[in-house]
């Protein structure tokens, strides 16, 4: 895939950029390893600093970075605004916390025969992110702002549909205050990538993106022995049952759908619904749904802009037309608009079977899967029912059925109630095939730091 800013809305090609040569890719290694030297010295309160002027930059060209996304990959100017607070509001946290989250334990030094015991955290070094572009700047920033509050330095290879959002990143760090080099965009292909990572001043990698990109990542990472951590895929649960609101459940549901117009791995995207109130919430989802505004991402009343790639509307037409011709119905939506851009309409599909495709795969737009079960137990087998394990949705006010969810749903966050979404102040990520590892709170500054056990005699 070319290096370009392509406009969703349009289909247009508007600026595209050459991938660094061999030599380049290396002279920016060499950067990162040589200023990881001296920022991993840097005190806690010099990086903090730098983090809060990072989140001053943020606030200050929210409306510029936001008019860039949505140029670049066609969310909605709203929930592109949103997103760059939320980055602003990550740079905060962690510049508050990082020192707490990452000081030293003590350990029962009695108990080992030590004077003193403990365990101190330590950054490794120059990291790579490779990251995706349905969240262009959240998901690149919650990597890069707990590894440099860490001590870490950060090389992004970004998607290649979003490279003046990666540029910005390149560059936002180092305005802020960092150290030049510590945080470096690295303008490559994906063939590149493996040249990268196998070299041995880059100590680890972290991957949000596909099935198929974790598994490149982790194989080279497993050959050359450096730790890893991807968030992938998911085919997130929503289930609803007697004693849900099911008015608040269906309004939920259909921003948990379409949220960055149904291009999010924690969107939910099947939704298990108790036959006693299957058609309450069929009739209340399908009506709000259909009120969706789909169109120009710019302007300020659309609810849906384009998907961000053209091959991603093929790929969701298709899933659709397969479970129309395998006999499913579709309650709203299911038909590709003529004209220009990749937009796909809100679309509802229930009476789905296992022989259609939109059953087992992972459907990246706004539709959603409808389904009908007998009790909790059924909803919970059909939830489980996938390889996927992000996130999880469940509706209900009965504490019993409450805690069987908590408890059974196989998945790295269940929200009770509520919208899967992420939070500085709680760990992300998944099992299954949606990946290992977390990122976010004290978890995630941790993942890329060495637990060093001292024992003092």
């Amino acid at each position: 895939m070319a290096i370009a800013s392509v406009n969703p809305a349009t289909g247009e090609t508007w600026k595209e950029f050459s991938a660094l040569t061999e030599q380049e890719i290396d002279a920016c290694i060499a950067r990162s390893d040589e200023v990881f030297r001296a920022h991993r010295r840097d005190t806690y309160a010099v990086r903090a600093g730098h983090m809060r002027r990072v989140g001053g930059l943020l606030d200050a060209e929210r409306a510029d970075v936001a008019r860039l996304m949505t140029a670049e990959m066609g969310k909605t100017i709203a929930a592109a605004e949103a997103e760059v607070a939320k980055c602003a509001k990550l740079c905060r946290f962690y510049a508050e916390r990082a020192e707490g989250f990452l000081a030293e334990e003590p350990a029962d030094a009695a108990a080992v025969g030590a004077r003193r015991a403990y365990v101190r955290y330590e950054p490794l070094g120059p990291v790579l992110a490779v990251m995706p572009w349905n969240f262009p700047l959240w998901q690149a920033m919650r990597f890069a702002v707990p590894a440099l509050m860490a001590g870490n330095t950060g090389l992004l290879k970004h998607a290649s549909n979003v490279p003046q959002t990666a540029l910005y990143m390149g560059d936002l760090f180092t305005r802020g205050g960092f150290p030049e080099g510590a945080f470096q965009t690295l303008l490559i292909g994906s063939k590149q990538v493996e040249h990268v990572l196998s070299d041995p001043r880059v100590v680890a990698a972290t991957l949000t993106g596909s099935e198929g990109a974790g598994r490149s990542i982790a194989a080279i990472a497993g050959r050359e022995l450096k730790k890893t951590v991807l968030e992938l895929g998911g085919s997130d649960p929503f289930l609803v049952l007697p004693s849900a609101d099911i008015e608040a459940a269906a309004k939920t549901a259909t921003t948990a759908r379409t949220q960055n117009n149904g291009q999010s791995c924690i969107a939910a995207k099947r939704f298990i619904v108790h036959a006693d109130v299957y058609d309450a919430f069929a009739r209340a989802f399908t009506a709000n749904m259909s009120a969706l505004k789909v169109g120009d991402p710019t302007a300020p009343g659309t609810d849906v802009g384009p998907l961000a790639q053209e091959q991603g509307v093929r790929d969701v037409t298709e899933q659709v037309d397969d479970a129309k011709a395998k006999g499913a119905r579709v309650l709203c939506g299911g038909e590709r608009p003529h004209g220009p851009g990749w937009f796909y309409p809100p679309t509802i599909v229930a009476d789905l079977t296992p022989d259609m495709r939109m059953y087992a795969e992972e459907v990246f737009g706004p539709v959603a899967g409808l389904y009908k079960v007998a009790d909790l137990d059924e909803a919970i087998t059909l939830a489980n029912a996938t390889p996927f394990g992000l996130g999880a949705n469940a509706w209900t006010t009965d504490d019993a059925e409450q805690r069987r969810c908590a408890q059974e749903l196989a998945a790295g966050a269940v929200f009770v109630n509520g919208m899967v979404t992420s939070y500085p102040e709680l760990p992300f990520g998944g099992i299954k095939t949606s990946g290992y590892g977390r990122e976010l709170a004290q978890l995630g500054i941790r993942e890329f730091c060495n637990a060093k056990t001292v024992w003092m005699g």
